[in-house]
């Protein structure tokens, strides 16, 4: 197993009276994608704005492949960043913004040519490179995003709704450059809201909510632990029957023993059950 690249130990953070982080420990390791879910004002910007030194903990350490908290400037430079709010110059070229992004992390001359290229090469922007941001797609953008916090080839990377408002073959290229970061070894820190997401991409995936951590594990495990049973429904001559039950096979065989079943299918819990179990079906808006 992987040691941790990015760590949170009993992390708290309050804001007035309101504790928005409440003790959260987390790891995420090298060669994971490890996901951050919650509803809104679960604590989750806090929680990503600690780790990458934005805001500062009121209590609990922060350490980032090993090196330090992400005061230390040794440690933010194995670190990159793609936040849900663009953190693009749209008055820059493409290539430009990576160039400055990279110059930012210390590479110069050959090393930072070739590490913006293969950025660009990464997000499938190379022949767009040369073009003012500002006329780029929203899918574009989200990309140069993406691209950005991975010019300086980071060990951890946090990356923060990262499909937000894309079209589907932008999602689908990012989700790709996401599985490849992992192949790579990287930690990745993934928020989202979108939960076939959180389920195709994530290794394990933690959901908290008023701060604090309410399950941590695999998808199968929390499905297995939170998701309820499934349901069998099935198609008869009276009209669609749905049943809840744990055993849908002898589910099935009742109603096949009570007439004829033309049709049937099994729905399984998934990981959105999971999330509306565990922090509750009430709007936050």
């Amino acid at each position: 197993m992987a040691s941790p690249a990015l760590v949170l130990d009993g992390v708290s953070k309050r804001y007035g009276a309101r504790l928005a982080v409440d003790g959260l420990s987390l790891e995420a390791r090298g060669g994971e994608i490890f996901g951050l879910l919650g509803p809104n004002g679960a604590g989750k910007t806090t929680t990503v704005g600690i780790a990458t030194g934005l805001l500062t903990a009121d209590e609990g350490r922060v350490e980032i492949a090993g090196v330090g908290p992400p005061s230390s400037a040794s440690a933010r430079r194995r670190l990159g960043v793609a936040p849900q709010a663009l953190a693009l110059y749209e008055s820059l070229t493409g290539r430009e913004n990576l160039e400055l992004f990279a110059s930012l992390y210390g590479l110069e001359g050959a090393a930072r040519h070739e590490r913006v290229d293969a950025a660009l090469r990464f997000v499938s922007l190379a022949d767009r490179a040369g073009d003012r941001v500002s006329s780029y797609s929203g899918g574009m953008k989200r990309r140069l995003n993406l691209a950005a916090a991975v010019v300086h080839d980071p060990e951890v990377v946090l990356l923060d709704e990262p499909t937000v408002g894309v079209d589907p073959q932008s999602r689908n290229l990012v989700l790709e450059n996401v599985l490849a970061l992992r192949d790579r070894g990287r930690a990745i820190v993934y928020t989202t809201h979108y939960m076939e997401e959180a389920e195709r991409l994530c290794d394990r995936v933690a959901i908290v909510d008023h701060g604090r951590l309410l399950a941590l594990g695999t998808v199968p495990d929390l499905l297995a632990a939170h998701g309820g049973p499934g349901a069998l429904v099935a198609s008869t001559p009276a009209g669609e029957v749905r049943v809840v039950t744990g055993d849908p096979l002898g589910e099935l065989n009742r109603l096949a023993a009570s007439g004829p079943v033309r049709s049937f299918r099994v729905e399984r819990a998934r990981l959105e059950d999971v999330f509306l179990h565990l922090t509750g079906r009430r709007l936050r808006d």
